[in-house]
Parts: C-alpha cells; structure tokens; sequence
C-alpha cells in the first residue's frame, strides 16, 4: 500500500481541514461538501483524513463491521456471540462515479432467493464504509438516484436492499465527504440540504504559499515513506485531539441563549426547514469540544452558520454561493452569550499548521481564510467577490447610444444589457425512446420508472420482472423433476424488468446576437427567456451548450457542459450588433453535435434556435465551403441538413411588433420543429389558462 500524504502537511485550507476535523469529532454533523477548482487538495485533504480516526473494534469475520460490544441485531452475518472483538484502523472507502447501485448498497442473489428461501447477499460500498469514511469524488457528476440512496443511508445510519419481497437491512453510519468543481454542473438544492457541511476552496495567489506547496509535494514524491515520518508526530497531537474531542463531546452544554442565537441566524437568513438549526447545533458542539471548552460560545454558532449555512440559502444555480458577513454579525450580536463559566482561554479552533498558510500538496493550494473564530489568517484576504461581476448597465437608458456604423452598413455591436427575470418554462422534449443518462425530460428506457415488459438479462440481474421468470420456469419444472413445493429455477429462467422513464439531453442553445436582435428591451426579454430554458435545463439535468451569431460568424460561446451557471454567465456578458449570418449559426450548431454524438452517442440532443427568423448574411463559409450566396436559402439548406440527420429542434420566436413576417415559422419547417414565440415558452401563458379554464368548463357541463 502507497504511503497517504500526510493531513498535517496540507498547506493552508483551513476551513477545509476544520470541517473535515469535526466530522471526525461528531460524525452526526453530516458530513462535508468540498466545492472549488482542480488542483486544490481537495482528494488530499479527504484521503489523509482516514488515518487521523481512532481504529475501531469489529466482529471478527462480520462483513459490516459490527461492534463487538453493541453488534447490530439485524445484521446480515448475525446473530453475534459477546466477546473480544478485532481492532483495525478505520477505512476510507470510494464511491466511483460510474458505480451501479448494486455496488452501492450490494445485491442479493435472486436465484437462490426464489429457489431455496436464502437471503444470500453481497455486501455494497456502504457496508465496507461502517463507521468509516465514505468518499465521492465529483459528487456532481453521480446519477440522483445513487445520490439519493448515499443520502438517506447516511440520514438513517442504515442500508436497506428489497427486491421482489425479499428484503436485507444492515447498519451504515460513515462520515460522507463529497468533492466536487462547480464549472462541471451543480447538485439539486435538495442534495445540497443533505450534506452537513459545505467548504469553498480556491488556489492560493500568494507566491511564498505557492511555493511551499511545490516543495511539500516534491519532497513527498521523493521519498513518501520519510516525509510522512516527519510528520508522524503533528499526525499524532491531531489524532489525540479527535480521541479527547470525541470523549468531551456528550459532556458540552449547548444553551439555550446559544440555541436562540442559532434560530434566529437560520430565520434571518430564511433557510428553508429545520435541518440547518439541527446541523448548526451539533457544529457548534463540535467545535466547543474541539477547542477544549464544555460550553458553546458566540464564536462557534458564527463558526457553525459559516460552514452550515451557504449551501442552503441557493435557490436555483444562478445564485452566488456564500453567506453576508455583516449581517450575520449583525443577527449575533442581538443575541449575547450567557454568562461563560470560569474556564482557561480555549485552544485554536483550527488545526494547527506549522507551515505557511493557503497551499496544497496536489498543485494547488487554498485561498479560503478562517471564516471567524478566534485564528486569525495569515495570508492577505481577497477582495469580496462582486454580487454581479457581469459588464451589465442597470441604470442605462432604453435606448442604446448613438455607435459609428460598421464597415458593412450593418448596424453597431452594442454593450451586454441586463437579462429579464426568468419564468418556469413549458416542457420541451425529444420526441421517441431514448436510452440516455437518467435525467428528467425525454421519455427513455432506463433503470428506474415503470415496468413496460421484461427481457433476458444482459449481464447481472439487476430488476427482476417476477411474473416473466415464473413464466419462463413454469414449463419446464417436470422435466426438470420437480417433487416439492418449491419452484426449480435456473439461470437461464430469468428475466430482467425493461423500464420506462426520463433521460437528460444535450440542450444546445443557438442564439441569435446580431443587430435585428439588439434593441434592449428585446434582447433583454431573450435572454430572460433563454435563462428561464437554462434553469430548466439544470432541473431536468441536461447537458447544455451556447452557440452565438452575428456580424459574419458562428461562435461556440461554451462547449456542451453540465454546467448552467456557467452557460449563465457567458449569457450575461453576451454583446449584440451586425448582420445576421444564420447559417453560420446552424452549421456551427451541425459540427458540434457531430462531434458530441462521439463522445456521448446515447445522449440524444435538443436544439433550441432563438432568433426572429431573419437572415442577412451568408456568414464567411456557405453549406458548400464557398463564400456568398443568397442568406436565406443558405439557412434553409442548412436547417434542411440539420433536419435531416434526425436533430430534434424548437424555434424560439423572438419577433415582435404589430407587422411580422413569419420567417420563424419557416424556419421552424424547415428544421422539422414546433416554432414558439416567447410569450408562448411561458408555463402560465394565456394560451395554457385558456386551455385550462376551457377544459373546466367542459367537466362542469358534463356534470351538470
């Protein structure tokens, strides 16, 4: 086994290596969510953390790590006998990104099951993390349903596997540790809620920090063995910490002037449930205990709402991550301590760290300073982050300033304007059955939905489809020479349960930015309407992509990504001006379905056209790789193509005013697609509450 970088020689990242501590400390505080970009130390961090827990005893030979003194009564391997039991170190095990659920939670056999009456079961991942770690690594990137079973295994200290009736359920406490970079897609609100902790990491700029990272991790690759023994010592004053933290942890009174300072931060900030009141008090225990004290001060509850809190005040992905300071501050100091009993000043409430603060050992390092408490940081502080970095003029007028015209007469490239508040839109699909990644638009077959019919198995069994297999086996049970009750089954008998339910697509926005487009109202209502697409995009975990055109070209504004917020921010800083060259647009939008159908060929796409139609210039490159030609049949040959090759497609109608000429609609045709004017893409549009009412009507004079 490779010898695991040191916890102790992580450079800097200090909230990240206090969450991850009271964890350690308390393991109901629920684990911790890692957010920031590659190369920080995070995987690091999480990796070292597992040597700094106290080993455990088991049960020798029980697969799911009981204890000796309090076995679990229903575990699989039970009934356990009392006696000594085995110690090992506490393991720290991973969660692949593209695991089954089967290698999640352990699979049953169903042959045996429905043959001899056994509860013959495999153990999963989260019977060999039993009190220990569980790590996913780009948590972001994990099918919901995987997540959704990781979560409430960790909310109920428990696994549970049913198939067919037959059902196994075994212990699964683990401390959850999740990583992920925002730039790769966000996790669901309510995914979010579920993780106790969440930490922002981001790479030092500091040069002296960056450098003390460098020579940590080379020194490590050097000799491992000889850098992790000198710091064998740091390694272990922290895990004595954890062992003394753990043992003062049941004796730290939580007051009650402490519980109403943590209610009325969760009020004020308007955090939706209770689970962050649940979370903030056992953070704020932790953090007492970690520090020595038997008593919870002002100073752990700011400590607490800073790691518990950011994650759940977003509502959607648009939302800037991160919690105001001041008014926390503000919320607090209406609230005072009680009066502290006469105890010694209290010990640092972060790890302590020789070295020079905000590095990493794997080519990054942290710029996240103490969040509050008593340590103070280091390294200068960054600036705060801008509530709206993007080039937007909120208080312009309507009407763009005069701009000198272009060398092709058509009209000035004008500044980025403000998006309108987006709206939930109306549901747009992929017509047909797709075999996608489970997601939440198109009809597809996947793993979970409703049972459509049944197959044999193409490798293990994972859904049985009783009826089919009990079919299957009935024939042949006396030639088999079947005596008892018990049905004589074989592999070959069953049957695996085809299901119907949702995929995620690619939804590649093709947006049209030129002149026609540029008055700010209406580029502002089109680009409300393509963040409203871009939200439901992220609620229906689709892949998106932004393809722009005007002046003389097509331009790939962001490359096919799980990522919204993203698509959102290029969006933002969207400039609009010149001809219309919208072949461009649809031939650039043909080459990059071309090439994500290589990468990804079950992902089937959407390709949302928002423009008014108009098309008036061929772009530097006609359908034929010539110049020239007459802009609009250049676009309806390449729409035809587009068409053609099976590309589902939706045209967004952005014309407006009392004179329209309809070139939408054709285009819509020549796509193959429905066209939809921008008043129409609303869920609540007067189109749908007429249909609605109408349809009210009717079932009251059937009534009548």
């Amino acid at each position: 086994m490779s010898t695991p970088y040191p916890f102790t020689a992580v450079v800097g990242q200090t909230d990240l290596r206090l969450a991850l501590l009271l964890n350690a400390v308390s393991p109901a505080v629920g684990g911790v969510l890692v957010r920031g970009e590659k190369g920080t130390a995070k995987s690091t961090a999480v990796r070292a953390l597992s040597a700094l827990l106290p080993q455990v005893d088991v049960v020798p030979g029980c697969r799911f790590s009981c204890a000796p003194a309090a076995p679990d009564p229903a575990c699989p391997d039970g009934p356990h006998e009392p006696g000594p039991g085995t110690a090992r170190p506490a393991r720290m095990v991973e969660l692949p990104v593209g695991a089954s659920e089967d290698r999640l939670v352990g699979a049953l056999d169903i042959e045996r099951a429905l043959a001899e009456g056994v509860k013959a079961f495999e153990p999963g991942l989260l019977a060999d993390a039993h009190r220990g770690i569980l790590y996913v690594d780009e948590v972001n990137l994990l099918h919901d349903h995987l997540i959704d079973l990781l979560l409430d295994a960790a909310a109920m200290g428990a696994s549970y596997v049913e198939r067919e009736g037959v059902s196994v359920r075994h212990a699964a406490r683990f401390l959850l540790v999740g990583t992920m970079n925002p730039e790769e897609g966000e996790l669901r609100p309510q995914l979010l809620d579920r993780f106790g902790l969440t930490v922002e990491v981001a790479a030092s700029r500091e040069p002296a920090q960056r450098v003390e990272v460098v020579r940590r991790r080379l020194a490590y690759e050097d000799d491992p063995a000889a850098f992790a023994t000198r710091w064998a010592g740091d390694e272990q004053d922290v895990r004595a910490r954890v062992v003394a933290a753990r043992a003062l942890l049941p004796k730290v009174r939580l007051g009650d002037a402490s519980l109403l300072q943590i209610a009325a931060t969760c009020a004020g900030f308007e955090v939706d449930g209770m689970r962050a009141d649940i979370v903030m008090a056992r953070t704020a225990t932790a953090l007492a205990a970690w520090a020595g004290r038997s008593d919870v001060r002002k100073e752990d509850v700011r400590q607490a709402a800073l790691l518990a809190l950011p994650h759940r005040r977003r509502r959607n992905p648009f939302d800037a991550p991160g919690l105001d300071e001041d008014k926390l501050d503000e919320i607090l100091d209406r609230f005072p301590d009680e009066e502290p009993d006469n105890e010694p000043d209290p010990e640092p409430e972060g790890p302590d760290d020789s070295g020079p603060q905000d590095g990493g050992p794997d080519g990054g390092g942290g710029g996240v300073p103490p969040q509050g408490g008593p340590e103070a940081p280091e390294a200068p502080q960054a600036p705060e982050a801008q509530d709206d970095p993007a080039p937007s003029a909120p208080n312009a007028p309507e009407a763009p300033a005069p701009q000198p015209a272009s060398q092709d007469g058509a009209a000035p490239e004008q500044a980025a304007v403000r998006a309108a508040e987006p709206f939930r839109t109306k549901m747009l699909s992929v017509p047909g059955l797709g075999e996608g990644a489970s997601g939440r638009r198109s009809r597809a077959r996947t793993a979970h939905g409703r049972t459509t019919g049944a197959q044999r198995p193409r490798g293990h069994l994972t859904k049985l489809h009783l009826a089919a297999t009990v079919q299957a086996a009935a024939p042949h049970q006396k030639a088999r020479g079947r005596t008892g009750r018990g049905l004589v089954v074989r592999k070959d008998d069953l049957r695996q349960a085809t299901r119907e339910g949702r995929e995620g697509n690619l939804v590649l926005f093709v947006v049209d930015a030129s002149g026609s487009m540029a008055a700010r109202q209406r580029m502002g209502a089109v680009k409300g309407a393509v963040l409203s697409l871009l939200l439901d995009a992220y609620q229906r975990r689709d892949k998106v992509g932004l393809i722009t055109f005007r002046g003389a070209a097509a331009e790939l504004a962001l490359p096919p990504t799980s990522s919204v917020d993203a698509a959102a921010a290029r969006l933002e800083q969207l400039p609009t001006g010149g001809r219309t060259p919208l072949a461009a647009g649809l031939l650039k939008a043909h080459e990059v379905l071309r090439i994500e159908r290589l990468r990804d060929p079950s992902r089937r796409p959407l390709l949302v056209v928002v423009t008014d139609g108009r098309a008036t210039s061929a772009g530097s490159t006609g359908p034929a790789g010539s110049a020239g030609g007459d802009p609009r049949e250049l676009a309806g040959r390449s729409a035809r193509l587009l068409q053609a090759e099976g590309i589902a497609s939706v045209v967004v109608d952005c014309e407006s005013g009392p004179v329209r000429l309809g070139l939408a609609g054709v285009l819509a045709t020549d796509l193959g697609g429905p066209a939809v004017t921008l008043d129409g893409l609303r869920a609540d549009s007067l189109a749908g509450l007429v249909k609605n009412v109408r349809t009210a009507s009717d079932t009251h004079r059937r009534a009548a």
